[in-house]
């Protein structure tokens, strides 16, 4: 387990450098107007890689050939690499190792970072590993509050290089921005970390055929996400897009939030294609990487609390004593529903739809609250212009510069052709 730990830590730190990137090549290359329609299009690829990773997750799980989940990425990541590397072609001012490692906040780094872990271990532990009211949970809680707040006081008021951009603080739309983007963080990162849940643990699936249900959630941002970013780019205009992203979202969440052990496969295929409709739009207005990928840590932690404390209030004692304290005791439960005898493996099913039900409700009302985070948005103009620093080199720029490269290696005559 140590291992697995440390090894997803690497892999995070690199998954959530490609991330970033990719919003920061967007930003340099790309003028707003037309911006959304390419993150359309990167909604549209990560669609389906979502549509196509869960099955074949599911399938090698099903196998117990699980270290081909990781085995799978090398591959991957290698094409990335090359690709990367051959058609990328960007300005690269030149500024020294040392003047770039000083640029970054790494004191607010450390103070968020641990703040929010500190948070978020209190969230984890509280009615499960220790009660709520114990020092346990009471003192991280706290710890990590206060941090949050230092956080965003020195970032206001001390460094020079922020993390969070000043303008946060005094710019009611980029305020917005950021809030909207903090609350879909979390329902997104919900809806696709419990749907799981809900189909293998209340409807008694495969992991497989979980994935297989799942598709619904991921094949409909691809449309949705594209005509969002057209819609920006041809009327110039973003909130629109924004309410309509969001009650969509509210409609899907209120519709889960129905759902229960003998709901129809209709039933819960429909109420993923209206919540993730609305992810789609709101994915392609989602410019805030940061904020977003620290949003989704909270889903998973606010989910996996109330799935956990709800299962040990509905199910019997005697039955969750089984279970060693403190584990994760829904997915130690899952494998076994399958060979309980009735009427435990009915109440087993029962206590997971409620949960996951509670699950839905609290994403509904965090939803209703980024609905309202877009009223304080203001319309203003799309900037026309690029990033003239950062930019994509264009191929007059790239022959002169091998040109001189030429020259230096002791050229005699170079021609530079002329580029229209």
């Amino acid at each position: 387990m140590n291992m697995l730990i440390a090894g997803r830590t690497v892999q995070g730190f690199g998954g959530g450098g490609c991330i970033a990137i990719t919003e920061i090549i967007y930003a340099d290359l790309v003028p707003l107007p037309e911006r959304g329609k390419y993150q359309g299009i990167q909604a549209t690829v990560w669609a389906l890689a979502c549509a196509i990773g869960p099955p074949i997750g599911g399938a090698l799980a099903d196998r117990g050939a699980w270290r081909w989940l990781f085995f799978l990425n090398i591959p991957l990541c290698a094409v990335a690499v090359v690709l990367s590397s051959l058609f990328l072609r960007v300005r690269t001012p030149k500024t020294g190792f040392r003047e770039k490692i000083a640029q970054i906040d790494w004191i607010g780094i450390a103070i968020m970072a641990g703040s929010t872990v500190s948070i978020l271990l209190a969230i984890t532990w509280g009615g499960i590993q220790f009660p709520w009211s114990s020092a346990h949970v009471l003192v991280p809680l706290v710890v990590g509050a206060v941090g949050l707040l230092v956080f965003f006081a020195i970032e206001f008021l001390w460094l020079k290089g922020p993390t969070v951009p000043r303008f946060f603080f005094t710019n009611r739309t980029t305020f917005s921005g950021y809030i909207g983007t903090f609350f879909h963080g979390i329902v997104a990162l919900a809806a696709i970390y419990y749907l799981p849940v809900y189909f293998q643990a209340t409807l008694g699936v495969s992991a497989i055929r979980s994935s297989v249900y799942g598709f619904a959630l991921a094949l409909t941002i691809p449309p949705f996400g594209i005509l969002t970013g057209l819609s920006v780019q041809i009327i110039g205009r973003y909130r629109p897009q924004n309410y309509v992203g969001w009650a969509f979202i509210i409609v899907g969440f209120g519709v889960l939030s129905t759902l229960d052990e003998h709901s129809s496969r209709a039933a819960y295929i429909g109420s993923q294609s209206r919540s993730r409709s609305g992810s789609g739009s709101a994915h392609a207005l989602s410019f805030f990487t940061f904020i977003r990928c620290f949003a989704q840590s909270w889903g998973i932690v606010l989910g996996g609390t109330i799935l956990q404390n709800t299962l040990l209030k509905k199910l019997p004692a005697s039955f969750t004593s089984q279970f060693p304290q403190g584990v994760q005791i829904a997915y130690a439960i899952i494998p076994t529903i399958a060979g309980l005898p009735e009427p435990l493996q009915g109440q087993v099913r029962a206590a997971f739809a409620q949960a996951t039900r509670l699950i839905w409700q609290v994403m509904l009302g965090v939803s209703g609250a980024g609905l309202l985070s877009v009223f304080l948005m203001r319309e203003v103009t799309l900037r026309e212009d690029r990033d003239a620093q950062w930019g994509l080199q264009d191929e007059k720029e790239k022959v002169e510069k091998e040109a001189r490269e030429k020259e230096k290696e002791g050229s005699t005559e170079v021609s530079v052709p002329s580029v229209v």
